[in-house]
């Protein structure tokens, strides 16, 4: 019988439960890491989104002369990629545009809020808890 116990191999309960113990505390130390970085990439692609939206008012104001109204906005412009934010014009008189990138989803509790830009290039926040210096440039 004592030579049966020699041949068999495995985990003990402790061992496993310890392994358990040890990837459970670097789940909690990763996740919200990881969380931040997706949203973070976010950040970026509505500053990107942003910026080509108000790129392209620019061209079509060189072209019509007045910046084009929120009905001549096109579809393509108002979501980023990730689906995380939608972007929105506000231009009622043809002289001036503000362009807003509305958190969705999961991004909708980030502590940078919803971007704005203006036609004058003014960057700004609503709805934030972080400054607009460092949601701008990160």
């Amino acid at each position: 019988m004592a030579h049966r116990r020699r041949g068999m191999r495995g985990f003990t309960l402790i061992e496993l439960m310890v392994v358990v113990a040890i990837v459970a505390i670097l789940a909690a130390v990763a996740l919200p890491s990881y969380s931040e970085y997706i949203r973070r990439g976010a950040r970026a692609e509505a500053r990107s989104g942003l910026q080509q939206a108000a790129q392209w008012m620019e061209r079509a104001a060189t072209a019509k002369g007045t910046y084009p109204l929120a009905a001549d906005f096109p579809a393509n412009l108002t979501r980023v990629p990730s689906g995380r934010y939608l972007i929105g014009l506000v231009s009622t008189d043809g002289a001036s545009f503000t362009l807003t990138a509305t958190r969705q989803g999961a991004q909708a509790g980030d502590k940078c809020g919803n971007y704005t830009l203006t036609h004058t290039g003014a960057r700004g926040l609503t709805n934030n808890t972080e400054t607009v210096q460092n949601c701008w440039n990160r």
